[in-house]
């Protein structure tokens, strides 16, 4: 039996035992309600105050038995109520050290620093995308909640070059600013910059006045869920099948198809590729390509050749995805 339901089973006891005791005085002494469960807690605990009224001989044998039944439900009760709570320590300090040596091992992987709404959408998203990411949240409640969901998180601010030295900033691929407060969000991410000047960091702003300052601090992107939230609005007041096929065919774990971005290596196959050659070597479909001086060219020329240091767009099935070198 484990330590939490020898607490439930010592707790039920006691709570049975004085409803006993407070029966047994009323029907054998004829006390009241209150007389009667004053009598049996005063006999349980055996702190020795006077009774509350003369006992005959049947209510003395009745307290004796209460008294013997008493100290063993009492002491049963107190060693599991210390044993539950030694359990839960122990538990808690497993995993914890369990939680550490997780994070410990990532690579490649995303940081969230706040676990409110947007934080939550952002590591739902992740999870369903199969992600590697850990939370960072000074919440506690917030933090318990990101447990139950099997979330990898740590305690504290993400603006703390400590804890973003323990989520492993040194070895992440991103870092996704989305606390509350925009200045955080800034201290966010001037942190995460100057520990990691190659990570890629989306931050959330509520302010548009905020936007310049976020990309001041190192800020990659910036997003404004105000409006992104009307873009959509719009878009599916103007374009509603195209959003049902988007969110068809990306928003569901189920959906064979992903889109992804992929960087192209020297020891990739698409290195020194044409598109058209890429695309059958691949079985994908390119959808746009990202020159190395940043030049962006959606749906590329089929005689466009690829080259080492590029990115490209692609959309396809997983598989085929995996078969690439260079895939992050």
């Amino acid at each position: 039996m484990t330590a939490r339901r020898r607490f439930i089973w010592g707790i039920g006891a006691l709570f049975l035992l004085i409803l006993i005791g407070a029966g047994g005085y009323m029907l054998i002494e004829g006390w009241s309600f209150s007389d009667s469960i004053f009598m049996t807690i005063i006999t349980l605990s055996t702190v020795g105050y006077k009774e509350v009224h003369e006992l005959t001989q049947a209510g003395r044998a009745f307290t004796s038995f209460l008294i013997v039944g008493g100290v063993g439900v009492m002491f049963y009760t107190a060693t599991a109520i210390v044993g539950y709570f030694i359990e839960q320590g122990i538990e808690g300090i497993m995993w914890r050290r369990k939680m550490k040596n997780q994070i410990s091992k990532l690579k490649n992987h995303f940081i969230i620093c706040g676990y409110g709404r947007v934080g939550k959408e952002v590591a739902a998203a992740f999870s369903r995308s199969k992600a590697s990411f850990v939370i960072i949240d000074p919440n506690e409640a917030a933090c318990a909640e990101a447990k139950q969901q099997g979330y990898l998180y740590l305690i504290g601010s993400g603006s703390s070059d400590e804890v973003l030295k323990e989520a492993g900033i040194g070895r992440a691929r991103g870092l996704i600013a989305a606390t509350g407060s925009d200045a955080e969000n800034i201290f966010i991410t001037l942190s995460a910059r100057e520990l990691n000047p190659r990570l890629f960091i989306v931050a959330r702003t509520s302010s548009e006045d905020t936007v310049p300052k976020l990309e001041r601090a190192g800020a990659n992107r910036v997003v404004f869920p105000l409006r992104l939230g009307g873009r959509r609005m719009a878009m599916l007041a103007l374009r509603p099948l195209a959003v049902d096929f988007i969110d068809t065919v990306f928003g569901k774990p189920s959906s064979p198809l992903e889109l992804e971005d992929i960087e192209v290596v020297a020891e990739s196959p698409l290195s020194g590729k044409r598109i058209s050659e890429g695309e059958k070597l691949s079985g994908l479909t390119i959808l746009a390509l990202r020159k190395k001086d940043g030049t962006l060219i959606p749906k590329p020329e089929a005689e466009m050749f690829i080259e080492p240091g590029d990115q490209l767009v692609v959309i396809g099935k997983r598989r085929q995805l995996e078969k690439l070198e260079g895939t992050k």
